[in-house]
């Protein structure tokens, strides 16, 4: 008898051993309370159980259960059809053994937010750096309406399936918003505004970061070798190829965005050249990962600043060249725009305190490419053809439908002959066209013309809706060099 009880007593401890082992329904940390689910499409919910664990899932917007499997690995994942409605949701998730309750759901638009330093230049500025409007902005910020998600700074030399540091889903408010990314927020913040609908920004930068340290051993490798042994990824995990998006981008996928903005590339000013190949096949491979086709990209030009030589002309220290490969970019990238910021630089601090001036840019691409709002510009003027004509280089420009527009003069001109001495220029809008006329007594017979080619510059060219045009030339040339004032 006594046996029988000590078989029945093992037994009934066994199986409270084996429930209370039983693991509880795990959600990523992007997904929670407060959070913005994009509006009027098919997200993911995800997570991980025990294997083969059944979850049932309740979503307050559609009458039926809905049901999932975990597979044999733990893992599952649900595709979720969205709606317009303005109204807060819940979800509750439900296994054998955990619930969870997602409280305070909104559908809105959803917009990653990545890059270096000059994203993640919060609102309230940098020590001895302030963002302009910042105290205005703070004060007003209050707006259940935007929820902002920050991504904690980490790096890891494999991919993560889940954050290890992170700001988890806030409502906007003057605490909120205050340490969050300023080109983000303002971008946010008018998009809510705009549309009249919730605002979802998940911001995940971090400054000195190279596109390298962005980009999946995969989409790297078919560029240069990676060797991570011998790494440290604790002391410089902005410095490490691969290792920010092991650790901050990949636990994102996969939920659903409708859009990315991108401030980087100060620290590949360098490698112009090498930015047009890697920083492409970096969206290619993202875009991929998420599965969710060519999802718009909205990305930053640098701003002037004076780099150390600010006579460099020919070659990588002068940042003019990464400003052109940059803007070669957008052809490179599908459903993309660019943000020039060639009037906003700061000739002290690299990081140049006009953010929102950067965010209204990237809104102006967004309004006009992504929702619609066709009288909306968003391209800054690009130069179309070059004629040469008695002496004078005759400059058209697209993207300027109601003209080009300068304060004052035009500055910033330079102009060639064949022997690819450039000279300071002359530089005259043409009233009521979207041309441009560039000459110098000193060249007589021109070939190209040179705008804005230098580290430290402020732009003076615009078109009409005031969209500065970016530093670009009209040559190819190498071994191009400046003539002596």
């Amino acid at each position: 008898m006594k046996k029988l009880q000590h078989i029945l007593l093992a037994t009934i401890i066994c199986l409270l051993c084996w429930k209370s082992t039983k693991a509880e329904v795990k959600l990523p940390a992007i997904i929670s309370s407060n959070m913005v689910l994009q509006r009027n499409s098919t997200v993911a919910l995800w997570g991980w159980a025990d294997a083969k664990e059944k979850i049932t899932i309740k979503v307050s917007w559609i009458e039926e259960l809905l049901g999932i499997r975990a597979d044999k690995n733990g893992h599952w994942k649900i595709n979720v059809p969205t709606t317009n409605t303005r109204a807060a949701q819940q979800i509750v998730l439900k296994s054998e053994s955990s619930s969870i309750t997602l409280e305070n759901v909104l559908f809105g638009e959803v917009w990653l937010c990545s890059g270096q330093s000059n994203m993640q230049q919060p609102v309230r500025g940098f020590n001895g750096q302030p963002t302009f409007g910042a105290t205005e902005v703070i004060a007003k910020a209050n707006n259940p309406n935007i929820r902002l998600f920050t991504v904690g700074k980490v790096g890891a030399k494999e991919p993560q399936d889940d954050l290890s540091a992170y700001k988890p889903w806030q409502e906007a408010s003057p605490e909120s918003v205050a340490g969050f990314s300023a080109v983000a927020y303002f971008f946010g913040q008018q998009l809510q505004e705009i549309l009249d609908v919730p605002v979802g920004l998940i911001h995940s930068s971090w400054g000195a970061s190279a596109v390298e340290t962005w980009m999946s051993r995969e989409s790297l490798q078919v560029h240069q070798e990676i060797e991570l042994t011998d790494t440290d990824v604790v002391k410089q995990g902005n410095k490490v190829p691969t290792a920010l998006f092991n650790a901050m981008i990949n636990p994102l996928i996969p939920y659903t965005i409708n859009g990315m903005l991108w401030y980087q590339g100060e620290a590949n000013r360098s490698e112009p050249d090498n930015y047009k190949l890697l920083f492409p096949s970096m969206i290619k491979d993202w875009r991929s990962r998420w599965g969710m086709g060519d999802f718009p990209v909205y990305f930053t030009q640098i701003a002037p600043f004076p780099y150390g030589n600010q006579e460099a002309f020919q070659g990588p220290e002068n940042t003019a060249f990464m400003r052109e490969a940059q803007l070669a970019c957008v052809d490179l990238i599908p459903n993309s725009g660019i943000a020039i910021t060639l009037d906003a630089g700061d000739s002290v601090s690299i990081h140049p305190p006009k953010k929102k001036e950067v965010a209204d840019r990237l809104l102006y691409n967004a309004l006009n490419q992504t929702y619609g709002f066709k009288a909306v510009d968003g391209k800054s003027p690009q130069v179309d053809s070059v004629l040469v004509k008695s002496g004078k280089i005759v400059l058209k420009f697209k993207y300027a439908e109601t003209g080009l527009y300068a304060f004052g003069n035009l500055e910033g001109f330079e102009i060639a002959g064949e022997d690819k001495v450039f000279y300071p220029a002359e530089a005259k809008i043409v009233k009521h066209t979207k041309n441009i006329v560039v000459l110098s007594e000193r060249v007589t017979a021109p070939v190209a013309v040179r705008y804005a080619w230098r580290n430290w510059v402020i732009g003076t060219l615009y078109d009409t809706n005031m969209l500065p045009a970016s530093s670009f030339r009209t040559d190819n040339w190498k071994n191009a060099t400046r003539a002596k004032e």
